[in-house]
């Protein structure tokens, strides 16, 4: 609920919080702490258990358990009255979040948020939960029913908590540790590719039944895996899915942008809330999907979904802003879903027939209250016919029904903008910015698009000007003028994906020694010296009670996975087989992992089929502007080549660049004083060539 949306008559000490999830919070009656000394030291005076609460500003459920308990005297009475109550912003403290999720999943068997954990003063938790309502409902207890039992175990019965910690604690030790194998082979992609095949869904794309994820990291791994197999299925697999999701209600079919997840099989209806890195990942692979199929559909998806980025979750000093609410008005979707009548009021006759037909608006809704699953009159925006199907069934011309989509469209966004618009989450977070930094880089080279780049470059620039420390690490959130927060090994492995992106868009040597810097940094005070692998959590950070070391990947890709794969991208760019060397022990950390669930470490193997596969390198020496330079650059840029580095030579200047921290590059020359590609394959440079056909058919790029 925004912070001016009624009187306050109370304010606790998330007051001076800078996070727009315990803002949000700073007036309930609950005397909520954010995490910190004081919090802890308050309940070990008083031998108090501490009740943590850990959520973040767009989830919906968060939003209901605080209207139902935390706004709620009776609930905050027996709150404050038992134990010190700790909120923590999940994406701020993804330590914090990660390792009692861990937790709940071991305790509960399931996770999600809001999460809810009770422990000691000690910070050792003996209670887990998500959300939970105010009052009990069958066997499920509610809060004013469990608070006076959790306090009353706490008091009375200390063996059986300590047993509980130990057991956690044991386990979590144990699942840290990891075990040292080989570097996978290949059969683990097949095996993961088989795998997604197998839960594919061909009526309606993605994997698997519901709920649906976007899960970009699974179609990556396919597109690599179509390339290499030249197995058309695999590329099937993508795309079906990505046209399905730009039909279904996951998708801002007026706005742009995609939701969450969808709750059923169709994709049709989401939760609403927008993240970032949606956003950043779906444009990535709609990219590398264009790429490989030269199909203009998922090149305007992609634009559709950069254009709302660009204008509704882009900051003046140029980083990204982490999300968008799925409430309103304190429900769900509200901003987005439409009543018949609504619309008819809006548009024309003509209008409202291909708006009803084009969209499937029915006069009973298509969009059900979760709670009771009925319809509600309200409908949810989707493609439920093809235009050219509407054209024909209403007798209007092809070509003039694109001209009454757009007139639809832009008077439905006109209506919609006169809503009360869901909070948009203004926190900047470097891994995610990381991300969509990689995404615009990538789609600026691959559709020529000179203010996706310089959104990227602004991004960047603010990044290493606001969110850098004096040495020469990074901070994590950067919200209201300040930076702060240790980094993650997620902002610095995501940060470095999207400086090789802007490397191979750009051809500035500079990104590539930032990101030499970083991932310096980061094998610093990160890698794990005795299994390998990388920390969540820096070795200056905060202790909790174990150091994760996370591999699969969930919403976002894991660090290591990220990792391992701009490692090797960074070693054959530079000719750096000590970084290469890092990315294959990252591999070997998680091999035994990675083969027991492929399909959760989909891009580990997106590193691994990088790896296993033959390098590339194609040093292009000339002068920048000439058109058969760029005519190089443009074959290249254009065809799905994920093996492929690209490193650019023009003037003097960057040439010395280059060569100072990609020393194999210097004593490559232009022949006859045309544009010259020198390829590289594993190692072994072929002779120089100035024929485009011929660079091509080296790298086997036709």
């Amino acid at each position: 609920m925004p912070l001016d949306a009624k009187e306050h008559r109370t304010t606790n000490k998330l007051i001076n919080e800078t996070s727009p999830y315990l803002q949000q919070h700073a007036h309930n009656p609950v005397n909520w702490y954010p995490w910190g000394e004081e919090a802890f030291k308050k309940a070990k005076e008083e031998d108090k258990p501490v009740f943590l609460s850990i959520g973040y500003s767009t989830c919906h459920w968060c939003h209901v358990m605080e209207e139902e308990s935390f706004e709620d005297e009776e609930v905050a009475d027996l709150l404050n009255e038992n134990f010190v109550s700790i909120k923590v912003d999940r994406e701020e403290r993804p330590d914090i979040d990660g390792l009692y999720m861990q937790v709940a999943q071991m305790m509960t068997g399931r996770g999600g948020w809001p999460l809810t954990i009770v422990m000691t003063p000690g910070k050792d938790p003996f209670f887990a939960a998500t959300y939970i309502p105010k009052e009990s409902h069958h066997s499920r207890l509610g809060m004013v029913d469990l608070l006076p039992k959790l306090a009353e175990v706490y008091e009375t019965e200390h063996e059986k908590i300590e047993s509980t910690i130990a057991k956690v604690k044991t386990r979590l030790n144990q699942m840290q540790q990891g075990v040292s194998s080989d570097i996978p082979d290949r059969s683990v992609i097949d095996a993961a590719t088989g795998k997604l095949s197998n839960r594919f869904d061909e009526d309606h794309g993605g994997f698997g039944v519901a709920p649906k994820f976007p899960s970009a990291q699974n179609l990556m791994l396919l597109l690599r895996s179509w390339k290499h197999n030249d197995d058309e299925w695999h590329l099937h697999m993508v795309e079906r899915t990505l046209q399905q999701m730009r039909k279904g209600g996951i998708y801002d079919q007026i706005g742009f942008g995609f939701h969450r997840y969808s709750t059923d099989r169709k994709w049709l209806l989401p939760h609403f809330e927008k993240m970032l890195y949606d956003q950043a990942m779906l444009v990535y692979a709609l990219i590398e999907t264009y790429q490989a199929t030269s199909n203009e559909y998922y090149a305007d998806i992609a634009a559709e979904t950069i254009e709302y980025v660009l204008r509704e979750m882009t900051s003046e000093e140029g980083g990204f802003f982490s999300a968008q609410d799925a409430d309103s008005e304190g429900e769900e979707g509200k901003f987005y879903i439409w009543s018949i009548d609504e619309t008819e009021s809006i548009l024309n006759k003509q209008e409202f027939e291909v708006a009803t037909q084009l969209y499937g608006i029915q006069e009973k809704g298509n969009f059900l209250d979760e709670a009771t699953r009925k319809k509600t009159g309200k409908n949810i925006l989707h493609v439920n016919k093809e235009s050219k199907e509407v054209a024909k069934a209403l007798g209007i011309d092809e070509n003039e029904i694109q001209d009454t989509i757009q007139t639809i469209n832009t008077k439905l966004l006109r209506r919609r903008k006169e809503r009360v618009t869901p909070l948009t989450d203004d926190k900047i977070l470097v891994d995610w910015n990381g991300l969509m930094i990689a995404a615009l880089a990538k789609a600026g080279r691959v559709l020529n698009n000179s203010k996706y780049l310089e959104a990227a470059r602004k991004a960047t620039d603010f990044i290493l000007k606001e969110m850098r420390t004096e040495e020469g690490g990074l901070y994590h959130r950067y919200r209201q003028s300040e930076a702060d927060i240790d980094a993650y090994s997620t902002d610095y492995a995501f940060l470095v994906w999207g400086l090789i992106e802007l490397y191979e868009s750009t051809f500035d040597p500079n990104y590539l020694s930032i990101s030499k810097q970083l991932l310096t940094f980061l094998e610093t005070h990160f890698w794990d010296e005795d299994n390998g692998g990388f920390y969540l959590s820096a070795d200056f950070s905060e202790e909790l009670m174990v150091r994760q070391k996370p591999a699969f990947d969930g919403s976002l890709p894991s660090a290591n996975s990220v990792a391992a794969y701009v490692f090797l991208r960074l070693a054959r760019l530079l000719g750096n087989y000590e970084l290469e060397n890092v990315a294959e022990e990252i591999l070997a950390a998680f091999g035994k992992q990675i083969e027991a669930r492929p399909t959760s470490h989909t891009m580990m193997l997106v590193a691994l089929e990088y790896l296993l596969g033959m390098s590339r390198e194609v040093v292009l020496v000339g002068t920048r502007n000439s058109q058969d330079l760029q005519a190089m650059i443009s074959a290249l840029q254009q065809k799905f080549l994920p093996s492929v580095s690209v490193l650019v030579k023009d003037d003097e200047s960057i040439s010395e660049k280059l060569a100072s921290v990609a020393p194999f590059t210097e004593h490559f020359d232009s022949v006859n004083k045309q544009a010259t590609a020198h390829v590289c394959i594993d190692q072994n440079c072929k002779l120089p060539t100035t024929n485009l056909d011929e660079m091509l058919s080296s790298v086997k790029a036709k």
